[in-house]
């Protein structure tokens, strides 16, 4: 899709989307919905109906201001802006969106049926996924301060960069669908920790490699 020309009216639907949804149940919603979960993904605290738009409120506010600094990051970045990946940068801005409006419409989907679903089951696979997504668009990324593993030597050097975030990609792409497997198949709370384990490791090694780069002279050595 051309995000250029068509990339703020999708953002737009994506936002309304939930809300749309949220107005459709209202009327048949009980006295009180769940308003949070617990480790273990069952409802722990409680509100009115209306509670119902405050997640998506603001997932709402986190897409537009998402959208609007990926969309413009050549006027923000003080890093040499890459023309180039001016679309790659728009797309992945849409995709953030569009996850944020899946788990939006997750949270209301959740308000009415806390009791045939495990929320954390359908979130936190859903969190690998984006994880994978995000790795494989780590290598494209060119030096900047906002997306990426923004360390003082990757900033500083652009091969330290460059090869961080393609050890990093290999990390966060299988490292997610592994995060989405275990959350769906095992117990909660053991899927949890598993995640949690996951995602210390991708965060991890990949700086961990990027310091014993910048350490050796920015010169690889396995």
């Amino acid at each position: 899709m051309n995000t250029r020309k068509y990339g703020p009216w999708l953002v737009a639907l994506l936002i309304i989307a939930p809300f749309i949804y949220g107005a459709l149940i209202f009327p048949n919603l009980p006295s009180k919905i769940p308003t949070h979960f617990n480790i273990e993904g069952k409802a722990d605290a409680w509100g009115g109906p209306s509670s119902i738009f405050i997640g998506p409120g603001i997932m709402g506010a986190v897409s537009i201001f998402i959208y609007v600094l990926m969309s413009n990051l050549k006027k923000f970045d003080p890093k040499k802006y890459d023309e180039a990946n001016d679309a790659l940068y728009k797309d992945f801005a849409v995709l953030t969106v569009v996850f944020l409006s899946i788990l939006s419409l997750i949270i209301i989907y959740s308000s009415t049926h806390a009791d045939q679903i495990n929320v954390g089951k359908l979130i936190l696979p859903l969190v690998g996924l984006s994880f994978a997504g995000l790795g494989w668009y780590m290598p494209k990324f060119k030096q900047n301060y906002f997306v990426g593993f923004k360390l003082p030597w990757t900033l500083e050097n652009v091969d330290n960069w460059n090869e961080t975030h393609k050890v990093a990609s290999k990390y966060w792409i299988y490292g997610g669908l592994f995060q989405a497997i275990i959350t769906f198949l095992l117990p909660m709370k053991f899927g949890f920790i598993g995640f949690m384990l996951t995602t210390a490791m991708m965060v991890i090694v990949p700086s961990v490699f990027s310091y014993r780069m910048f350490k050796n002279g920015n010169v690889i050595k396995y």
